[in-house]
């Protein structure tokens, strides 16, 4: 059972695999990953602002600090001039105060500082990789295009295109059904003219006396009309006379026999 289940797995993994590589169009799948980059990229600046904005808020501290310290010196000379050293310990005791955080606000200011040229320098370095990652992926988008309609272009005048091969079937389903007609027309044709088919409409058909009567009649016309020729070639209106005479004593000898032959069937 767990086999079974291990092959079901698989074989749908396989297939949404398969789906999923139809659907995907690297175009999309560039835009998409370049937008993350753009994302990075904004996440950094903001990065680089807040440190920058830490530091001068340091700044502003020690200037404040430094300020401080200044006056209480100031005062310290001040009560020394007076007589009152006691007054003077006192300003020089928060002036030495005042001095230590001045350090630690230096270093602070000094970690920061060194922060945001990391995160500056880290910022035109990722932004100098998304302006080449851009670069690279419109050329790909428009090599990935032409490729794709050179593709269509060759696909099409092959005919194995899914639009091109249907256009082929129909064309190949239509001239197998006109060559059938043809055959089948040339067919019925030759059936009815050997007889083997009668013609029930009545319009083209004839009895066996009249077609043979009409074939004699027809030969008939033939010979009286070579022996006028003749008659004309010989010379004379007298020889053409007796051609045609010879040719209605010839047919009127042959009826007979025509008459013999249409009893004896």
């Amino acid at each position: 059972m767990s086999g079974v289940m291990k092959r079901m797995g698989m074989i749908f993994r396989a297939k949404a695999n398969k789906a999923l590589d139809r659907a995907e169009d690297p175009r999309e799948t560039l835009d998409y990953s370049y937008q993350k980059q753009l994302e990075l990229l904004q996440k950094v600046r903001r990065g680089v602002a807040d440190v920058a904005t830490s530091r001068k808020r340091l700044e502003l501290q020690l200037n404040q600090l430094q300020g401080q310290s200044a006056k209480l010196e100031d005062q310290g000379r001040k009560a020394l001039a007076l007589g009152r050293e006691d007054l003077a310990r006192e300003a020089l005791s928060r002036r030495a105060s005042l001095q230590q955080q001045v350090s630690d606000l230096e270093v602070q200011h000094q970690t920061l500082q060194g922060e945001e040229e990391k995160l500056t320098l880290a910022a035109q370095r990722l932004q100098a990789k998304v302006d080449a990652f851009r670069t690279k992926k419109e050329t790909i988008k428009a090599t990935y295009t032409a490729a794709q309609a050179q593709t269509r272009i060759a696909e099409s005048f092959s005919g194995i295109s899914e639009e091109m091969s249907d256009v082929g079937l129909a064309i190949q389903r239509a001239e197998d059904k006109t060559a059938q007609l043809q055959a089948r027309a040339g067919a019925i044709d030759e059936l009815l003219a050997s007889g083997a088919l009668d013609d029930r409409s009545g319009l083209g058909s004839k009895d066996d006396i009249q077609a043979e009567l009409d074939r004699l009649s027809g030969g008939t016309d033939v010979e009286l009309e070579l022996q006028r020729m003749k008659a004309e070639l010989a010379g004379g209106p007298s020889a053409q006379q007796q051609a045609i005479e010879g040719g209605a004593q010839g047919n009127a000898q042959q009826s007979p026999q025509t008459q013999h032959r249409f009893d004896k069937q």
